[in-house]
């Protein structure tokens, strides 16, 4: 059994984190809806009991529980249940009616319910190290080799590329999460018809606008914090970043490419794990 179906089974290993809130889990893997309601705003209006007895809510949890429905024919438990130990009290319903109820209290919320449930999944997945299968290793195998034409000097720069890219020593090495970068990795790969991989002028400003980017919207995170130590410093950077704002609108219309419209005001958050950063990415 992987670490993931272990943390599926035994999911408060990796709790889920709204805020400041850590929501709890009975030992079925079900989500406490009273946490939920605390990180919310705890409004009276959104009570858990109110969500229950919502004729929508009753119809999704008959929908979720019905053995017809392949979804869930393997669902071994009630999508609700109670716990009352003197401890661990509240109402626990599985993951379908946390984003149920996320999105019935309002959009934001259910935004942050929807991001924080993927990062932890996305921490299961960095936790459990899985490499790609045989199957995947085929598949960028075949790239590899379809994109080079039978020149070895391609084949093995190709590869060579890849492996320094993804900081790994062999691309049967790659973990599960990052295969389908390393597929758009390769496919995209620039190369000359009978010779070496090559990137031009043109991609390099590019990638010199797209990295200053990066750095700009890790500033604008970080500058309140970092004012606080040197606000003269973080004037006269501010400045910079303008300037740095200009140039890169300048390069990217003299060159004719368009910066990728990334999700840049949340990559730096604190909140945002490290590995799930590159999901903002699209």
């Amino acid at each position: 059994m992987t670490t993931i179906q272990q943390n599926l089974l035994n999911p408060n290993n990796q709790p889920l984190v709204i805020g400041e809130f850590s929501i709890r889990q009975d030992e079925d893997g079900r989500y406490c809806l009273n946490d939920l309601h605390k990180a919310s705003g705890y409004d009276k209006k959104h009570q858990p009991a109110y969500f229950i007895r919502n004729q929508q809510t009753k119809d999704l949890i008959a929908e979720i529980e019905n053995p017809s429905n392949g979804a869930s024919a393997n669902l071994q438990m009630p999508a609700v249940g109670k716990v009352n130990d003197g401890k661990n009290n509240g109402t626990y319903v599985v993951k379908e009616l946390v984003y149920s109820y996320a999105m019935w209290i309002f959009a934001k919320f259910h935004l942050m319910v929807i991001r924080a449930y993927d990062a932890m999944v996305m921490q299961w997945k960095i936790n459990d190290r899985q490499s790609i299968s045989p199957e995947q290793q085929a598949l960028l195998h075949e790239i590899v080799s379809r994109r080079s034409e039978g020149e070895r000097k391609i084949y093995a720069e190709m590869w060579s590329r890849h492996n320094k890219h993804f900081r790994i020593t062999r691309y049967s090495d790659l973990l599960a999460i990052h295969f389908q970068d390393a597929v758009n990795y390769l496919e995209t790969l620039e190369i000359k018809s009978k010779g070496s991989i090559y990137i031009d002028e043109k991609q390099s400003l590019e990638m010199l606008c797209v990295h200053a980017r990066f750095f700009q919207a890790w500033w604008y995170t970080h500058s309140p914090a970092l004012a606080k130590l040197n606000p003269l410093l973080v004037t006269m950077l501010n400045d910079n970043m303008f300037s740095m704002s200009s140039a890169i609108s300048d390069v990217s219309k003299k060159c004719g490419f368009k910066i990728p419209n990334y999700d840049y005001d949340h990559m730096f958050e604190l909140q945002t794990l490290p590995h799930a950063r590159y999901r903002l990415l699209k």
